[in-house]
């Protein structure tokens, strides 16, 4: 009689070859370095700050950075902790960079796919579900770009999934920590701060805070002149970051903007935006979260996040990897089929922009160049609204017993 293969087998061969596609990128990465590639244009930033630092140069200058290779010339636009959380890439090649972080970012992205999974009651045993569905991710627009720019999204993500999904829902002693240092590399992560208050895990959001505030205090210990340069000039330069009216900046900013032609009341309108859609999406975090759906109202909160934001970049938009997952796990075809469409079609890429072109849109291109937006700030409004009809049906249910 044939033995049946244990249950956790299947489980280890997809992971396994889910890692595969991680050695592969690595892979591809030192081929990129020996054939001196220009990729990585990001991961070059995140090592150029560690290096900087470590030369006790200043961070936060007009000029580049000197420890940038020559065919870099964005400026360091992270926090001064992010510095020497980036100490391990100074250790790695120059042209070798963008391949260690892309290969690490494929392993988050596995990492990510497989937690969400299991947090939405639907834990992966198949061998070829993980890999398969990793290798799928990678054709999505801001999965690409992330890795193609050697960027730290992928990353981040993981980190505050692995944080709210895990550490938070066991109540470890530890909830919080992971999200205080992606805040201290970025500042967007701070969003999920008010999502632990909001959902009840005041604990969590305090250590979360704690841990961001003590690795910037430090920083000013270490590096008191870019520290307090950092917090009153840099963090509130947009020249710094781009273009914020680029059609690649989906935020209500960016919205804004472009249709405002960069009317200096452009942020205060888009602020006033955020404001009002802030009750519907804390009303449907709270909603989601008591009852049960974790995953849903931490995505309603990365979303409302990639709003608010002043800047997000359409490569910012990597959450779209776990809402396609929770989707898919509930059956919900037709929406996963319109996300996976939106975001695997490359849309905001075929749209004219560049420049000036972005003002002269008309409302044909408007609808196209702001597609992530809105499709955003639709999604939440219609399900607060499906929600609060929802209760409604429920207590006249009740009362008509």
């Amino acid at each position: 009689m044939q033995k049946s293969r244990p249950a956790a087998e299947p489980r280890v061969v997809g992971v396994t070859l889910a890692g595969a596609l991680a050695l592969a990128m690595l892979a591809l990465g030192i081929v990129a370095w020996l054939g001196e590639w220009h990729l990585g244009a990001d991961s070059a930033v995140y090592r150029a700050g560690a290096l900087t630092l470590l030369k006790g140069e200043p961070l936060y200058t007009r000029e580049a950075l000197t420890t940038l290779p020559p065919w870099v010339l964005l400026p360091f636009t992270y926090t001064p902790a992010a510095a020497p959380l980036f100490l391990p890439l100074a250790i790695v090649p120059a042209g070798l960079t963008w391949g260690v972080a892309g290969a690490l970012s494929v392993v988050c992205l596995s990492v990510v796919i497989s937690v969400v999974a299991r947090a939405c009651g639907a834990p992966i045993t198949r061998w070829w579900v993980l890999p398969l569905a990793t290798a799928a991710a990678l054709a999505l627009e801001p999965v690409w770009k992330t890795i193609f720019l050697g960027q730290i999204n992928l990353i981040l993500m993981a980190l505050i999934v692995l944080d709210v999904l895990v550490l938070s829902a066991r109540g470890s002693r530890w909830a919080g920590v992971l999200i205080g240092i992606s805040a201290a590399i970025k500042l967007t992560p701070l969003i999920f701060v008010p999502h632990l208050l909001f959902t009840g895990r005041w604990k969590d959001a305090l250590r979360a805070l704690g841990t961001f505030v003590a690795l910037e205090a430090v920083m000013f210990a270490v590096i008191p002149g870019d520290a307090v340069r950092f917090w009153t000039e840099s963090a509130t330069d947009p020249s710094r970051v781009g273009s914020v009216h680029w059609i690649f900046n989906q935020s209500l900013n960016g919205l804004v903007n472009r249709a405002s032609e960069l009317a200096p009341w452009s942020l205060t309108v888009a602020i006033a935006i955020a404001a009002v859609l802030a009750v519907p999406a804390v009303w449907l975090v709270v909603r989601l979260h008591r009852r049960g759906d974790p995953v849903g109202a931490l995505l309603v909160t990365a979303f409302y996040g990639l709003l608010l934001s002043p800047v997000s970049w359409s490569h910012h938009w990597v959450w779209t990897v776990p809402l396609l997952v929770l989707l898919v796990i509930r059956r919900s075809w037709v929406p996963a089929a319109g996300v996976a469409t939106l975001f695997a079609s490359c849309l905001i890429m075929v749209v004219p922009n560049g420049g000036e072109t972005e003002f002269g849109w008309g409302l044909g291109w408007s609808l196209l160049g702001n597609v992530y937006v809105l499709t955003a700030a639709i999604a939440i409004t219609g399900l607060a609204v499906r929600e609060l009809r929802r209760g409604s049906a429920q207590v006249v249910a009740v009362a008509a017993k």
